[in-house]
């Protein structure tokens, strides 16, 4: 072995345990912004009632804001399980991109809006930022996300 490859190991090392505990730090984020908000949206509560409220009439939906709301929360569930998970954390980490794509279009375009608790917009900003853990999960395991992208491509 030439002295080269006997630096280059631990260098290495290094790295993927770098990668790993970014991966984790970021993982843990969106599962935990997630895990944080259900205590909101399962039992009803007045606030999150009223933004699924306004979405719902919004968007017209079926049964009101409660079938919404729940099925946000089950959405946010699932995705905060396959993230910690580090056999699913891609998939994860994509369905939650997905979840969050959807909250922050709905925060620009739908009569909510950016600020819908006049607190400077916080609800927005987790959404951003639980949207960009997600797509740092995605670059991170970049390899592992295009495998997943070739694997479900149209024929």
């Amino acid at each position: 072995m030439s002295q080269s490859h006997a630096v280059e190991a631990p260098d290495v090392r290094m790295a993927d345990r770098v990668r790993s505990a970014l991966s984790w730090l970021a993982a843990s984020w969106i599962a935990w912004e997630f895990g944080y908000y259900l205590q909101y949206k399962l039992p009803g509560h007045e606030g999150s009632v009223h933004l699924f409220t306004i979405l719902s009439t919004w968007l017209g939906t079926p049964g009101g804001e409660a079938p919404f709301r729940l099925f946000v929360a089950g959405m946010e569930i699932i995705a905060a399980i396959l993230v910690l998970i580090p056999r699913t954390r891609v998939p994860g980490a994509a369905f939650s991109l997905g979840v969050m794509s959807g909250a922050i279009f709905f925060h620009v375009v739908s009569p909510l809006g950016i600020d819908p608790y006049e607190d400077g917009g916080v609800l927005f900003k987790e959404a951003v930022f639980t949207w960009a853990m997600a797509a740092f999960l995605l670059v991170l395991h970049r390899d592992q996300a295009l495998a997943l992208l070739r694997r479900f491509r149209p024929a």
